[in-house]
């Protein structure tokens, strides 16, 4: 008699520490999924914070343009006639075809500016027209020179303060293209001169 209840209560105590084992178990996994969950949200926030990627950007534009923008007379590429774009500002422009919609005289600036939005720094971005500067001097302005950019071609970019990296007056074009990618892009802003070549 005494033989079997010490039996069943080495049993009973047995089951209470498998019990106590296994909702320890239950614990710790709770614990390490948190654990995991966390590196997951902290690198989610990090991508978000992270600089715009060009290559995700829609590349298509309203088409208006600033009023103070002087149409060009005598343009190299007329406005309807095609020609190929020799630049990869983002993804699926180079060796694109593209239908010029409109041709203008200007002074142009590749620029770096943070994000209205925060993010990374962007460096050296191509293009904005001098009539898409809040209040500037005259152009051509200097390298160096801080501006407000009004242009909304990115998120973020519009009220953005932004340092010019270079200048230079030309003929800018607004144009229609299906990227090389098969995206159609409608009136973006800005390719020029020198990045354009004819149709063969």
């Amino acid at each position: 008699m005494k033989r079997k209840l010490v039996m069943v209560l080495v049993s009973l105590a047995i089951t209470i520490i498998l019990s106590a084992c296994a909702g320890d178990e239950k614990n710790t996994n709770t614990n390490t999924n948190t654990n995991k969950n966390t590196p997951e949200k902290v690198d989610m926030i990090t991508e978000e914070s992270k600089g715009i990627d060009h290559s995700n950007m829609d590349m298509s534009g309203s088409g208006e343009f600033p009023e103070d923008l002087k149409v060009t007379e005598n343009p190299t590429f007329e406005v309807g006639s095609q020609a190929i774009i020799e630049t990869g500002h983002m993804e699926g422009m180079k060796g694109a075809e593209a239908t010029i919609v409109g041709a203008y005289d200007t002074t142009v600036y590749s620029v770096s500016y943070t994000p209205i939005t925060g993010g990374e720094r962007v460096e050296n971005h191509k293009w904005v027209i001098h009539e898409e500067l809040g209040e500037p001097q005259s152009a051509p302005l200097e390298p160096g020179t801080k501006v407000i950019l009004t242009a909304e071609h990115m998120e973020g970019m519009e009220g953005a303060t932004a340092e010019i990296d270079s200048a230079e007056e030309t003929t800018v074009y607004m144009v229609d293209f299906t990227s090389t990618t098969g995206e159609k892009v409608a009136n973006h802003k800005w390719v020029t001169e020198s990045e354009l070549s004819p149709t063969k």
